[in-house]
């Protein structure tokens, strides 16, 4: 009895804890986001996915990729980035719609690619709704200085692959 009653203990303090890191996670990344890309509006609903997400730099030099899962379809947030991008001097300069949406933003110098793909899931099916992957790309035209880095790459330097 005393055993159970331990075991029941542990598996709900180390339950719980999970996602007390997965919040934390997120309010961080938040953060970070929001520092780093403080213009470009994100969906208040989204999710960030902690492993393909990659940004570089600070202010107007931010280049990276961003990736969150939203409960909104992709048509919903086509109508929340049509509505907030305007509202941050972000100028739409291509779009294609259709079950996938892709939107190519500019703003001072830099390019920012939003695509959106339906995400299906169990739940979404038995509630009648679809989510949303959301990749958000963002490039400064002075990320990349050197047209060729490997140039003076020594290759015999370089192990060799069995």
């Amino acid at each position: 009895m005393k055993f159970s009653t331990l075991s029941l203990v542990f598996v709900l303090l180390f339950s719980t804890s999970c996602s007390l890191f997965v919040d934390e996670y997120q309010v961080n990344s938040r953060k970070v986001i929001a520092y780093l890309l403080e213009d470009l509006p994100l969906p208040d609903d989204a999710d960030i996915i902690k492993l393909p997400t990659v940004l570089l730099g600070t202010g107007d030099a931010i280049s990276g990729r961003i990736t969150l899962e939203s409960g909104y379809s992709p048509a919903e947030n086509l109508i929340f980035y049509g509505n907030e991008t305007l509202t941050t001097g972000w100028q739409l300069i291509s779009s294609k719609v259709g079950e996938e949406v892709t939107l190519i933003y500019f703003k001072n110098g830099r390019y920012a690619t939003l695509e959106m793909k339906p995400r299906r899931t169990v739940g979404g099916f038995i509630a009648g709704d679809v989510g949303s992957d959301i990749v958000i790309s963002v490039v400064h035209p002075d990320a990349i200085s050197d047209q060729n880095p490997y140039d003076d790459l020594n290759y015999s330097n370089l192990p060799e692959v069995p």
